[in-house]
């Protein structure tokens, strides 16, 4: 297996779990979410402890390779600020890999045209609200103007949300990229992964979408022929952290100017302010950082 694994801080993929479940005095629910191409997806589910809020529940969609189980802990909080939340692995990712990773077809777009769509679906179902609230992380906050039900997205918060181009990153990463996407994964026809392994489709679509700017765009009219992104006009805050050398500010910027009639705004955090050394693209969710996690809510409720 060969490993990007210097681009992110790996994520805890667990064991499944089945049914209804207590962790920590917090309850979740697995979940099967059903793709409209008949993919199926595992999901967790976390009811509101706190009745008297009428919030939007939130739907966490997660970075490229990185499973719901990392998200666990944040997602535990949320419930009990009175927030009924989803989270799920995308389709070749943890619980949602059915079959051997190396002969598996995904790719981000399917991400994007099923996965995403399926899990909004599932959770209004689940809520009977009428629209959700997309907190996507990385790769998961970056899809919405390919998700034909965007309609059903009151408001999308991106946590490290940009395109990745390769010229606005910064650091060791903007050294390292360039190899990876130009040597390593065009001839790699084995699995390439970071919390997890990905099929090679993914790999191979998140090298092109990287190399120029625009992300996604750049599979419009090749692999994907609906473009949504000009129609949607639901609020857009991307949070990013000033060391992150992914998510930097031009990448930040490159991503939002694809939504030219949402409402866009970006919100940079910066460590020291929170007594963190460092957040970079992968911290926030993270228990050592939990100081972070009002911050994120706050924009959930502005």
């Amino acid at each position: 297996m060969i490993y990007a694994s210097f681009f992110f801080e790996l994520g805890y993929s667990g064991n499944t779990l089945n049914s209804m479940h207590v962790l920590n005095m917090s309850v979740f629910e697995t979940l099967e979410i059903s793709c409209k191409d008949g993919y199926s997806l595992s999901g967790h589910f976390y009811p509101k402890q706190n009745s008297s809020k009428n919030n939007h529940p939130i739907l966490i969609c997660p970075a490229t390779g990185i499973t719901q189980y990392f998200y666990q802990a944040f997602a535990e909080w949320l419930s009990t600020q009175g927030y009924d939340v989803l989270s799920f692995d995308f389709r070749g990712i943890g619980r949602s890999l059915h079959g051997p990773v190396s002969k598996f077809e995904a790719s981000i777009i399917h991400w994007g045209q099923f996965d995403i769509p399926a899990a909004i679906d599932t959770l209004l179902c689940k809520t009977q609200a009428e629209q959700v609230i997309l907190l996507g992380h990385s790769a998961g906050g970056q899809l919405l103007g390919i998700v034909p039900n965007y309609q059903k997205v009151a408001k999308v918060i991106a946590v490290s949300g940009s395109t990745g181009h390769v010229k606005g990153l910064k650091g060791k990463t903007k050294l390292l990229a360039p190899v990876m996407f130009n040597v390593i994964f065009p001839l790699a026809r084995i699995t390439i992964g970071m919390g997890e392994n990905l099929p090679k489709d993914v790999a191979k679509q998140w090298a092109q979408f990287c190399s120029k700017p625009g992300y996604v765009m750049n599979a419009m009219g090749k692999t994907v022929f609906e473009d949504y992104h000009a129609k949607i006009d639901c609020p857009i805050t991307v949070l990013w952290s000033s060391d992150d050398e992914i998510a930097t500010a031009a990448n930040v910027k490159d991503l939002l100017r694809l939504y030219p009639n949402a409402n866009t705004q970006m919100i940079e955090l910066k460590p020291q302010s929170y007594n963190h050394k460092a957040i970079g693209h992968m911290l926030m969710f993270k228990k050592s950082h939990q100081n972070l996690w009002p911050v994120i809510e706050q924009q959930l409720t502005s």
